[in-house]
């Protein structure tokens, strides 16, 4: 089953900054849950075909100068015609014409319009990202959350592994934490993976034997991140004596959440290493090969190279 997001009204008006030209009653109180933004262009034109009207429409410079050419008869037909639809939300954009008709037209369906200090083609960029943002799918992982040289690094592993230890490590050297124990992961486009911190427990990590610490309060406002892009994915395993692990890292292994494929590596763990440093070679590793470079690759050619040329000596150097 597919859960539905939404938004409230008012929350986009603020986060934008938008003027409030018509509204009725209640209407800040109402939920977006379209990521969908649209120029009613063609449907101005009278082409409704497909059209959703659960979408926010963007009236910009172009569909005010197309509806200009009109006698102010047609120009209300037009209008109500969109209007009745029931659109969310009419946002008029910089440049665009102040027609007095869309008020009017708008108070006869009850359909909020907003100004917008944006031209049309940036508002709706805006507004696509941060609807992306708060109605992506999500899931809830355990875990620890945090952010390495850049780098958004999930830490999972059974419990007692030393998730929380190893970050409060990374925390002491410079690294920012996001989330502790629970991580909401979200889907904001089509590649991209946003990790966040349930509100409830955001910047507090439990440390067995200590209990409960406040990390932004003990490491300060710089240890910690509100949000990151999950980039790499860490399975911390306890270490066990004959068992095979990756000694090249040449192929690369995934993780699917939300059917996209995060970088995963599993590190064994045992006593006297220092995951916190295993960790933050890890980041900038993972940022070498997403510029193409990948170390076990090219020594895994020089040697093949050796061999077929039978150069003995270049194995040892």
């Amino acid at each position: 089953m597919i859960t539905k997001y939404s938004v409230m009204m008012h929350e986009l008006i603020k986060e934008f900054k938008l003027d409030i030209v018509y509204g009725p009653e209640g209407f800040l109180e109402s939920t977006v849950s379209n990521t969908s933004v649209n120029r009613p262009g063609l449907q101005l034109t009278g082409f409704y075909d497909r059209f959703d009207n659960t979408c926010i429409q963007v009236i910009g410079e172009m569909e005010s100068a197309y509806l200009s050419q009109f006698s102010e008869a047609e120009q209300e037909k037009k209008l109500d015609e969109l209007f009745s639809k029931k659109v969310p939300l009419l946002v008029l954009s910089a440049g665009g014409a102040d027609l007095p008709l869309f008020v009017e037209c708008a108070k006869k369906f009850g359909v909020p319009i907003v100004r917008s200090e944006e031209h049309a083609t940036d508002i709706i960029a805006a507004l696509t990202a941060s609807l992306n943002v708060h109605l992506g799918p999500r899931v809830t992982m355990h875990g620890v959350f945090v952010e390495v040289y850049g780098e958004g690094i999930l830490l999972i592993g059974d419990s007692g592994i030393g998730k929380s230890e190893t970050a409060v490590e990374l925390i002491k050297r410079g690294h920012r934490l996001v989330a502790d124990d629970g991580v909401d992961i979200k889907r904001v486009s089509a590649k991209s993976l946003v990790g966040s911190a349930p509100e409830l427990i955001r910047y507090f990590m439990e440390l067995r034997g200590i209990g409960i610490v406040d990390v932004r309060r003990i490491f300060g406002m710089g240890s910690v991140k509100p949000t990151e892009k999950v980039d790499l994915i860490i399975n911390l395993v306890k270490w066990e004596d004959g068992a095979q692990y990756d000694r090249m890292g040449i192929e690369d292994s995934y993780t699917t959440i939300l059917d996209i494929d995060v970088p995963s590596l599993e590190i064994p763990v045992k006593p006297g290493r220092n995951l916190a440093v295993i960790i933050e070679v890890a980041a900038m590793n993972n940022r070498h090969k997403k510029m193409g470079h990948n170390a076990g690759k090219e020594l895994s050619e020089k040697i093949y190279n050796s061999m077929v040329n039978g150069d003995v000596q270049g194995l040892t150097n």
